[in-house]
């Protein structure tokens, strides 16, 4: 039997990359207007599902592990708030068009053949004028020992995420430079990544 990969990385009592939220999300979060619905793809343990939750949002959690989204619900009910989950793969899966106002993607790292076809089906969630927020590793990373992939053709670039989205979320900001990461065991120390915001077309 073929055990999912990220089952085994979510195994065990302790959150891999933590409880706490991915910074760059807080930050960018906090200008955010209420009761947004907002939907994270790849989000594992929970950890930023569930923070949006408590912050007033509607949030649906996406990810690949039945293992990773058990511990998301645990997080959301020991912090006493609403959190959906769907277990799926990013390979084929499509959320309902135009029903988010945000999409949130936190080192949610795609190989090429997929990459594309999933960011592109990911943004037609976003209703006209919503906000994608991503962080993910740099191909500069390679090298760094505080996570992600250790293969090149799956670390992104702003050029890389402008090409995937383009007609449909475009660029309100872009940043890639060394940040120090503490995000549980799966994330810690100085790190290359990619910061990119945009805004669904159409508002």
């Amino acid at each position: 039997m073929n055990i999912n990969p990220w089952d085994r990385n979510f195994a065990g009592d302790v959150y891999k990359y933590g409880t706490q939220p991915n910074a760059f999300l807080a930050t960018d979060a906090r200008d955010w207007p209420p009761s947004l619905d907002v939907l994270v793809p790849g989000d594992g343990e929970g950890r930023n599902g569930v923070w949006l939750a408590v912050q007033g949002h509607r949030v649906t959690a996406m990810d690949g592990s039945a293992v990773g989204l058990a511990k998301a619900r645990a997080l959301a009910e020991i912090r006493a708030v609403a959190l959906q989950t769907v277990l799926a793969d990013l390979a084929d899966w499509a959320p309902p068009p135009a029903a988010f106002d945000a999409l949130v993607l936190t080192f949610v790292h795609l190989p090429p053949a997929i990459r594309a076809g999933a960011h592109r089906r990911l943004a037609a969630a976003l209703r006209p004028g919503g906000r994608l927020v991503l962080e993910a590793f740099h191909p500069q990373q390679l090298g760094h020992r505080s996570g992600g992939p250790q293969d090149g053709a799956m670390l992104y670039t702003p050029a890389l995420l402008r090409s995937d989205f383009h007609g449909l979320v475009d660029e309100v900001w872009a940043w890639d430079g060394e940040v120090s990461l503490d995000e549980g065991p799966g994330h810690q120390g100085l790190a290359h990544v990619t910061r990119w915001v945009g805004r669904a077309r159409g508002a």
